[in-house]
């Protein structure tokens, strides 16, 4: 099984720490094949640097047919139902993913993010999903995404710090990391706090294994058709 994992932004050491979290979800005998595009924003922070991003995370769909499930690793669901439109493989958003396996570890649970000016577009998410109502509250840890990958920043403590609130304010049972940056915390913040805290691209990963290990299809019957033919060659250029 071929796991094809996108970071949707351009920076490449993230999309190497998205894949080793991956990886490390992964089953015995999962290929990960983690990559980026080659243009678009460094970080995706909000509706503009999602719309920005959403030609080259396609366009990295499209250069990889021959992979049985798709991650999008961006917590926003970046360009999730445009890329179910390009291809009938399975295709897990890490935000989609995350909040279901939420849902099904405890009744209320919060979200840890990086800044505040991503948490409309994840609220929209969650009442999107149908899951708004199971979310205590999304929450901005002020956390700049690039800054989870910097050598002695304390982002690792303000996420901390505020996990800690989530669970004496907003009363969550669980917490959901809000960055595909933030991979590869989970374990140790779920020990510290003692409550499940859940990294999106882990579990976006086994329920592509699960998907792609059951032959799902994504449905071309209504808003998921593909796009015609000379829709693709017009938008890519060949």
């Amino acid at each position: 099984m071929n796991i094809l994992v996108i970071n949707p932004n351009t920076t490449a050491s993230m999309t190497d720490h998205i894949g080793r979290a991956a990886e490390a979800a992964a089953a015995s005998g999962t290929k990960i094949t983690a990559v980026n595009p080659a243009h678009g924003p460094v970080s995706i922070e909000g509706y503009f640097d999602e719309a920005m991003s959403l030609a080259g995370l396609l366009d990295t769909i499209r250069r990889n047919p021959d992979c049985d499930a798709v991650v999008i690793a961006c917590f926003d669901d970046t360009g999730l139902d445009a890329a179910r439109c390009l291809t009938d493989k399975p295709v897990i958003g890490i935000g989609e993913a995350a909040y279901h396996f939420a849902s099904m570890l405890s009744n209320k649970f919060s979200v840890v993010t990086t800044l505040a000016r991503s948490v409309p577009a994840l609220e929209h998410n969650l009442s999107r999903y149908g899951l708004d109502a199971r979310c205590a509250r999304v929450r901005s840890s002020e956390v700049a995404v690039l800054e989870l990958e910097q050598p002695g920043s304390n982002a690792r403590q303000k996420i901390s710090a505020e996990i800690g609130l989530a669970v004496t304010e907003d009363r969550a049972e669980a917490v959901v990391l809000g960055c595909a940056g933030m991979a590869g915390l989970a374990a140790d913040l779920a020990a510290e706090h003692g409550l499940p805290v859940l990294d999106g691209v882990s579990c976006a990963v086994k329920m592509a294994e699960a998907m792609a290990g059951l032959n799902m299809r994504t449905s071309r019957l209504g808003g998921y058709a593909p796009p015609p033919a000379g829709k693709l060659k017009h938008a890519f250029g060949n």
